[in-house]
């Protein structure tokens, strides 16, 4: 199997917040941005192993500035790791305030998905080798996250978590 980098999921979309996106103080709904997140994430995915691929976690999703109605999201997303048949992809979101021109940080979040075989079965993917030092911040944290998920979902013991423990212990 080849390996990839990270541009090569690289996958941006936009969309307009309208008035049926937001909630009562005009804001765009959580779960909508999460939809669009979840959208922009499965493209990733799927530029990544070439398969279907469906959402298996969705973690660290940080709400730092509401977006407004009338403003535009901008999310950002690719694959930071790969593993045997998971990808954990990075998101980032901003807003958009057209009318007054200015750009501001909203969202940013880890999802991870799974590759399907035609049959519905996890599926081998291709590896992942970083390029940019952001990119190998992402790959390296992307392992203790993992353990963090599989022990917040009862697949892992904490002392089998070996990654997450010497980080730990070194700080």
């Amino acid at each position: 199997m080849e390996v990839k980098t990270p541009s090569e999921s690289f996958t941006a979309m936009n969309e307009l917040v309208l008035p049926n996106d937001t909630n009562t103080f005009g804001n765009l709904m959580g779960g909508r941005l999460m939809y669009w997140m979840d959208i922009a994430a499965g493209i990733a995915a799927g530029k990544h192993c070439n398969a279907p691929s469906m959402t298996a976690s969705v973690d660290n999703l940080s709400f730092k500035n509401p977006i407004k109605l009338g403003n535009v999201v901008h999310i950002e997303a690719k694959v930071c790791r790969a593993f045997n048949t998971s990808m954990e992809i990075h998101l980032k979101v901003w807003g958009e305030d057209l009318l007054h021109q200015y750009k501001y940080e909203s969202n940013e979040a880890f999802f991870t998905f799974v590759a399907l075989d035609p049959n519905g079965k996890p599926r081998q993917v291709s590896s992942l080798t970083p390029e940019t030092d952001e990119e190998k911040l992402l790959y390296d944290g992307a392992l203790r996250r993992r353990q963090i998920r599989l022990i917040l979902a009862g697949k892992m013991k904490p002392n089998d978590a070996v990654e997450l423990k010497a980080f730990l212990n070194a700080k």
